[in-house]
């Protein structure tokens, strides 16, 4: 019988990790695109041969003469340590007993014209800190997780009628430690400090820039060397575990930027990875983006395919992620996208159209919500393509959502306009609704609007800084009372006044001033009525969960229209008034005889309002017509003010 001594011996003992190894089956699947367990065998390792531990490499160099592995165990000596080629496609591998976690490491790769060229493991699961380029073994296995509830909850959502906030973040340039070399907090650190934050302004999901590890960090993480390694600029995988654990715990989901349009050409990534074009179609007309400088996947190759469909399952796995947003879709779609003629190669019917990518975004997308039905796909896509939310059974792409661009230019334009000239383009914020069931939208506020001298959303706005700060309520009630799910970029719910840089942290010390602190508490009551009030997120994407009032009241600027639900109950009516001319005795035609309640008035001085208060917390409908209703509301609408009233059907 073993003793208690022996039992927490044996609790103390690490297993060791089986053997890793390539199967004729692996090179099969990869050859055909569909091995979606790739990641598990290509890449660094921990395994076990013949009774000895140490680590199992793997890499795709099918042009090479040969593969070398070197790193830090040995001196980065070339030619100490060759790889076997295990078949004709190209896949060669090497088992090294004796070294584990943490070393660094890179391929020597011969190329056949006998150069020899240094490449970071594409499948590699941890980097060197920049401006170190080689990748780092590391060894996911071990992590207690603690989100069982939430990841049992997600997969059996229906995201359509889901709660999605979305809170844009740049983890970088959040917050900057005061202790720290670059000025970053690690995971953990952001983690704790994130959570904090958003009890405050309680968005529902936060969207991660930049995570897969990338050597400049003014690209913001859309050039990127290492699609299976978060940034070791903020720590190592397992403190990034924890951020996801951390905000799962508190229910907020974790979307990622993912950037399958292009990759960084920088020497140490996959441009010419063993000498030739593998990752990038050699021909620089369907291979290069001229604008950006940058490399285009070669879709149409089954092994490019499965290294990106593989490497979200692999976020999805490995890491928890919720969501995936996909940048740059319309560069993907488009083969002429930023290209002159003579610069892109028509398809093989003469059209315009990437067929590849077509294929593979049906691809993914069935791949991955066959697997995980509450994992959510946006599209970042700019253009009027058909279906892009559409199911791949009838001929669409099978996104989840697309983000709304058309609504997102017209919002901003509009709201940049003096007051005197808004009753001219009143139609800019009625235009989407006009669309808005051709597909499943988010409407974005998000980073790339506050940069390259298009102002922070506040100074956008027109008038005098209190009036910048009045028209950005309203218009961020606008935002919250349309149809579509909401993304809104860090820093802009407090009225961030610069344009963000990565270089600097945001302005917290505005907080101090009552005009920022007014936004935020107003934006985390906004939050708060989105998340308890299912009219305005359970129909989204149908007539059926919204109605105007009048969207015609050009000549006062004024919005009116209310939410519903499908029980009937807490529906929500939105005045707005986008100018600076008050109303004493507004009336407004209401669907409904019952009590209406004032939730939210935009005008309080606790928000930063001049204080007009003088408007009834209950008020009950009058009969008369008023807007071809029977009955009607008579209450004071304030200058720039935003009104919400809840009420029963």
């Amino acid at each position: 019988m073993a003793t208690a001594k022996t039992k927490k011996a044996a609790a103390n003992t690490t297993a060791s990790p089986e053997q890793v190894f390539i199967s004729a089956q692996d090179c099969y699947l990869f050859g055909k695109g569909t091995h979606y367990d790739i990641y598990k065998k290509l890449g660094a390792h921990p395994s076990t041969e013949n009774g000895k531990e140490g680590i199992f490499f793997a890499v795709w160099a099918p042009n090479a003469a040969s593969v070398c592995v070197v790193g830090n165990f040995n001196g980065w000596k070339e030619d100490e340590y060759v790889m076997t080629e295990v078949n004709d496609g190209g896949i060669h591998t090497l088992f090294i007993p004796g070294i584990g976690e943490g070393e660094l490491y890179k391929y020597c790769i011969t190329t056949k014209k006998g150069e020899k060229i240094y490449k970071a493991d594409p499948f590699a699961f941890s980097s060197e800190l920049r401006p170190g380029t080689a990748s780092r073994v590391a060894d996911l296995s071990g992590y207690a997780w603690g989100d069982g509830r939430w990841m049992k909850a997600r997969d059996k959502q229906d995201l359509n009628k889901e709660k999605i906030a979305i809170y844009e973040c740049h983890i970088g340039s959040w917050m900057k430690h005061p202790d720290s070399e670059d000025g970053f907090y690690n995971y953990r650190e952001f983690a704790d400090r994130l959570v904090e934050y958003l009890k405050k302004v309680p968005f529902t999901h936060v969207e991660l820039m930049g995570i897969s590890e990338h050597p400049f960090d003014g690209s913001w993480g859309y050039q990127v060397t290492g699609y299976y390694s978060p940034t070791s600029r903020y720590g190592t995988p397992k403190d990034f575990m924890y951020l996801v654990d951390t905000l799962h715990k508190a229910g907020i989901g974790v979307i990622l930027d993912w950037v399958p349009a292009h990759f960084c050409p920088d020497a140490h990534g996959l441009a010419r990875f063993d000498g030739e074009c593998i990752f990038e179609d050699p021909d620089p007309r369907r291979g290069e983006h001229p604008d950006w400088g940058t490399k285009i996947f070669n879709l149409g190759k089954h092994e490019v395919s499965n290294f990106l469909i593989a490497n979200v399952l692999y976020w999805i796995r490995e890491y928890h992620i919720d969501g995936i947003r996909v940048d740059a879709v319309a560069s993907m779609l488009y083969l002429n996208y930023g290209k002159q003629d003579g610069q892109w190669v028509p398809n093989i019917y003469g059209g315009k159209e990437n067929l590849d990518a077509i294929e593979f975004f049906k691809h993914m997308n069935s791949v991955v919500h066959g697997a995980y039905p509450g994992f959510m796909t946006i599209a970042e896509e700019s253009t009027a393509w058909p279906r892009i939310t559409g199911k791949v059974e009838d001929d669409g792409l099978g996104f989840s959502f697309k983000w709304n661009m058309g609504w997102m230019h017209d919002f901003c334009e509009y709201m940049k306009l003096d007051p005197i000239m808004r009753s001219g383009n009143h139609n800019a914020l009625t235009f989407a609704m006009s669309y808005n069931n051709a597909e499943n939208y988010i409407l974005p506020l998000s980073h790339d609007e506050v940069v390259h001298l298009k102002c922070s959303m506040v100074e956008k706005m027109p008038g005098y800084k209190v009036d910048k700060y009045a028209n950005l309520r309203v218009g961020y009630t606008f935002m919250m009372g349309h149809c579509g799910k909401k993304l809104l970029f860090m820093g802009q719910e407090f009225g961030q006044e610069r344009e963000w840089s990565e270089a600097r942290e945001l302005d917290w010390f505005l907080l101090q001033n009552e005009l920022n602190a007014g936004m935020q508490k107003y934006v985390g009551e906004l939050l708060k009525i989105y998340r308890t009030h299912k009219c305005l997120y359970e129909i989204d994407n149908d007539w059926g969960g919204f109605e105007w009032i009048n969207a015609n009241d050009a000549s006062r600027s004024i919005y009116s229209f209310f939410r519903k639900s499908t029980d009937g109950k807490k529906w929500l009516l939105f005045v707005l008034n986008m100018t600076p001319m008050k109303y004493d005795n507004f009336r407004i035609g209401v669907p409904s005889k019952k009590q209406f309640k004032l939730l939210l008035n935009s005008a309080l001085k606790e928000y930063g309002g001049h204080g007009d208060t003088d408007i009834p917390e209950k008020l009950k409908p009058q009969k008369g017509l008023c807007d071809y209703r029977g009955q009607y509301l008579e209450f004071h609408l304030p200058a720039y003010g935003a009104l919400v009233f809840e009420f029963n059907a």
